[in-house]
């Protein structure tokens, strides 16, 4: 390879083997153990609730061979070898996997979608919405992404691959960048004695790199919004730990919008001989596709130095329209460390050049003066470096940034420009990229500061099992990587004349801007309703005030109507877009122009979908149960009033209970609902039990007398025409697949109970019906399913075999089963709950390789579908039932006893008690 590194220090892979992967063992698809330690004391509690021993590593890290941990790596988290490799390989759900009675029944939307796909893709130019033909591949490979909320995110995988990213908004580039990369260079005595890019890979490019870094002795562990890498040299003496940081901070409105990921690297020596360190970080400018070929890009230098404090690098200039950007690969300069640079080199050469200079001195050129434009269809890139001295057993420290500024934003109909939130802060002229550089690396301690008050409570409570303390935290990812946007919102950009009906619309949305997130990577849709409803736990208690504004979002979309007609994909019928005084499914494609054209959902026209009216009711009652804001309640009072009055044309028999249609029509919009139904039926009393509750806030007697006759009547009638038992049958239709055991059966419930209704004197469904069908639902759907081991199954039939009846029925949904967990958390079912919610964990994280990718649905065998998905947010409302549950109980012990509890950062209680779940 001529690395110019002495054959005596050169070292292999520990197995001889050329390639860097160590296969799994194959014999055993059991789900795996968790990959941290805990305290024997822990492991006799955790044990006692039939939790996994977390002292047992896992497969995850069978292959690890090194005796390094790393520099303050915790101990809780998702922790992977870069040896490991997957053994089980899914496949994404396709027309293949659908039954020949599901197919049939199925034929018509098929071919309507297919002349629709045909029409978007062929004569449009456009990219669908949702692609059935084109599916996100299995690429077993991610890891915490880059970016805060609302500025893009890059995602770097746990081999170190810069590979997933989502700079345009809401649009996902999945291509691996093999320039971009870390390599480490040691020096003893002057002579350069290790050198190596610290990456598995041996690609084509750059082949005089030294490629193929020994997978065995590296190993990688996230907690998001942090991560670590820690690579053991083998034969050096030198452990290297990156620490990747993102400014990801409850409550934080500001540095929570940057679009900036810091790396620190930790460098230990544990031999006797002083070395040199060098950490070169290398970057393309663009991904090397199609915004590349044109050329016209180019790097260069800067310097900036600002309260005492210097960083040093690259800007790469990508003037690419309609959403040209700089990124921004910086260092710190100290008294310790020297920073130099490569301004511009071909990523497609062989890389000799770069690998040389790094090679002579440990150090880079540092030439002056911006590179010349990159000529048409040929690559650029840059690097930095820092150099700094390592003692004998002694250790130092090397700290770099990676800023993007891409101020000025158009969607993909290229209709409007806004601005990136973090423009209020740094500016919406290009030109922030260095101050943003500057502003991460002399504020990332306090980052991690605030991270780690954050998350300690949850961390140090040893009655949480290993595996929750890692999902919990990682599911968090979604937040920032679900193609998400964060807008500034002009003051003349509101309706003047919902000012007077909505007093703090105007308020919210300009002083804490526009929010929006998608359905999930693969579904293009923003702020999908449905979906949200289950998401949403984790905006309002991390950030409540984004939850707030996109309430506000949707109440002034319920009210507005878009009466263009277009063909819906499932029934064939034309209908409007949008009705008024319905809540609309989402707010928009990424790629046309959301907020202003809602609802890309085009398979059915949701306008008579029963869930949407009734789940933006009972959000609304939530939030304000979390937050105590009576403002928010009382302007989204007359919405609610609107939305339910859409709704009440559903109840046809006036029996105080509305039915379905006979298709589709909810959250689950391939499995047929027919009359009253558990899932609908049960979210329409909750919403009516919180009409009773908002009317006597709101003073209008009245309309609380109403509501108050609808839940008696409804109440009976539920009970009547549902209640088997056992459980609550799926629907009331004359189908087999009517008795089918739901597991979202009691969705309504879990919102009553996070909303501090549900019992006593506002018990809505008999606690005694609601334990029971919870129970019932732990013994078939999750014991009886895959051996207990995955979850939750959609649906279930009494005699112990899978729902098959539509093509999601016998799906696990990741969201879904989290809701349930919390549910049974509620009813005091803690123990059935983490053992429901942890199947979904392994499978997706440990088993499937789905980190950082977590898919709406997979089945027991074979397949997955719509990777990165929204719901399993809802993790968060586990959180939520435990901090109430310790809420409970310290409320019912004597002074004396209390202790500290759970906490999460803020107290909950009866809305008379609750303020702000935090200081805003």
């Amino acid at each position: 390879m001529g690395t110019g590194v002495p054959a005596s220090e050169q070292t292999s892979c520990a197995k001889g083997d050329p390639q860097v992967y160590c296969p799994e063992d194959t014999g055993d698809t059991e789900a795996v153990q968790v990959t941290d330690s805990e305290s024997p004391e822990d492991n006799r509690s955790q044990n006692e609730l039939g939790y996994s021993n977390p002292e047992d590593p896992g497969q995850l890290m069978a292959c690890y061979e090194g005796k390094a941990k790393g520099f303050q790596v915790p101990s809780f988290g998702w922790r992977i070898c870069l040896a490991h490799e997957f053994a089980e390989k899914r496949k994404p759900f396709n027309a293949n996997d659908i039954s020949l009675s599901n197919l049939i029944k199925h034929l018509g939307m098929g071919l309507r979608y297919l002349q629709w796909w045909y029409q978007k893709t062929k004569v449009e130019k456009k990219k669908p919405f949702i692609d059935l033909i084109n599916c996100v591949p299995l690429r077993q490979i991610y890891g915490c992404p880059l970016g805060g909320i609302g500025g893009g995110t890059i995602t770097r995988g746990w081999r170190g691959q810069f590979c997933r990213w989502q700079l345009n908004p809401g649009m996902y580039q999945h291509r691996t960048v093999i320039a971009d990369q870390f390599t480490v260079c040691l020096r003893r005595e002057g002579q350069t004695v290790y050198q190596q890019v610290l990456s598995v890979e041996r690609p084509s490019v750059l082949r005089s790199w030294n490629w193929g870094l020994c997978g065995y002795f590296a190993f990688y562990h996230a907690l998001y919004p942090r991560a670590w890498t820690v690579y053991q040299l083998p034969g050096q003496n030198v452990t290297l730990t990156c620490r990747q940081i993102t400014p990801i901070l409850p409550h934080d409105y500001q540095d929570s919008s940057l679009p900036v990921g810091v790396f620190v690297w930790d460098v230990e020596n544990e031999g006797d001989e002083a070395l040199d360190v060098s950490i070169m970080f290398s970057m393309r400018n663009g991904l090397g596709g199609g915004d590349d070929a044109a050329g016209g890009l180019w790097n260069e230098p800067f310097f900036l130095e600002r309260d005492g404090e210097t960083v040093r690098g690259l800007l790469l200039h990508h003037p690419t329209l309609p959403n040209p950007y700089t990124m921004a690969v910086a260092a710190r300069l100290t008294a310790d460390t020297t920073v130099t640079h490569i301004t511009a080199f071909d990523p497609d050469s062989t890389g000799q050049q770069v690998w040389q200079d790094l090679l002579q001195d440990g150090q880079l050129d540092s030439p002056a003066g911006r590179s010349t434009l990159s000529q048409k269809g040929v690559g650029i890139a840059g690097a930095v470096c820092v150099t700094g001295k390592l003692p004998p057993r002694g250790q130092c420290r090397l700290e770099f940034s990676l800023a993007w500024d891409m101020p000025r934003i158009m969607f993909g109909a290229k209709g409007q420009v806004y601005y990136r939130r973090y423009t209020r802060f740094f500016g919406s002229d290009g030109d922030a990229a260095p101050a943003l550089s500057h502003y991460a690396l002399c504020q990332y301690a306090d980052w991690e500061e605030r991270i780690s008050a954050w998350q300690g409570p949850v961390l140090d409570d040893r009655s949480l099992p290993a595996w929750y303390k890692s999902a919990l935290f990682n599911e968090l990812y979604f937040l920032a990587d679900g193609g998400t946007i964060w807008l500034e919102v002009p003051e003349d950009s509101l309706p003047k004349e919902l000012a007077g009906s909505m007093c703090q619309l105007r308020p919210i949305l300009t002083e804490y801007g526009r929010f929006g997130y998608l359905e999930g990577q693969e579904y293009r849709m923003y702020n999908t309703y449905d979906v949200h409803f289950y998401a949403s736990f984790a905006l309002i208690m991390l950030w409540p005030k984004l939850e707030l504004s996109l309430q506000y979002d949707m109440a002034l979309a319920t009210l507005r109507e878009d009466l263009t007609w277009r063909r819906y994909l499932m029934s064939g019928v034309m209908a409007p877009v949008k009705r008024r005084n319905v809540i609309p499914h989402d707010i928009g494609d990424p790629d046309d122009e959301p907020w202003l054209r809602v609802n890309a959902y085009v398979i059915h026209d949701t306008a008579d979908w029963k869930d949407l009216n009734l789940k933006f009711v009972l959000q609304v009652y939530r939030d304000y149960y979390l937050t105590g804001d009576q403002g928010f309640l009382r302007d989204m009072w007359p919405v609610c009033l609107a939305v339910m009055e859409s709704e009440m044309k559903f109840d046809k028999d006036q029996d105080g209970l509305i039915e379905n249609g006979g298709y589709a029509d909810q959250t689950y919009d391939a499995w047929v609902t027919t009359g009253p139904s558990a899932y609908c039926g049960g979210l329409w009393l909750a919403a009516v039990a919180m009409m009773v509750q908002m009317a006597a806030v709101c003073g209008t007697q009245d309309i609380q007398d109403k509501f108050s006759s609808i839940l008696s009547r409804g109440q009976q009638a539920y009970e009547r025409l549902l209640w088997n038992g056992r459980y609550y049958n799926y629907d009331c239709s004359s189908q087999p697949q009517s008795c089918s055991i739901m597991s979202d059966q009691c969705a309504g419930q879990w919102f009553l109970r996070a909303s501090g209704l549900g019992e006593g004197d506002t018990e809505v469904f008999p606690t005694p019906h609601v334990v029971r069908a919870l129970q019932t639902i732990f013994e078939f759907n999750v014991q009886a399913f895959a051996g207990g081991t995955m979850g939750a199954v959609n649906g279930m039939q009494p005699h112990g075999v899978p729902d098959r009846s539509s093509v999601q029925s016998d799906e696990v949904w990741v969201g879904v089963v989290y809701g349930l967990a919390a549910t049974m958390i509620q009813e005091g079912l803690t123990w059935e709950g983490f053992q429901t919610a942890e199947g979904c964990y392994r499978t997706v994280w440990e088993r499937l390789g789905l980190a950082f990718q977590t898919p709406e649905a997979y089945c027991q065998q074979r397949v997955f579908r719509s990777l990165a998905y929204m719901r399993p947010l809802s993790i968060w409302s586990m959180q939520l039932a435990l901090q109430q549950q310790q809420q409970h109980k310290k409320a019912s012990r004597p002074k004396a006893e209390q202790g500290t509890g759970l906490s999460t950062g803020f107290k909950l209680g009866p809305k008379e008690v609750v303020a702000n779940p935090s200081p805003e």
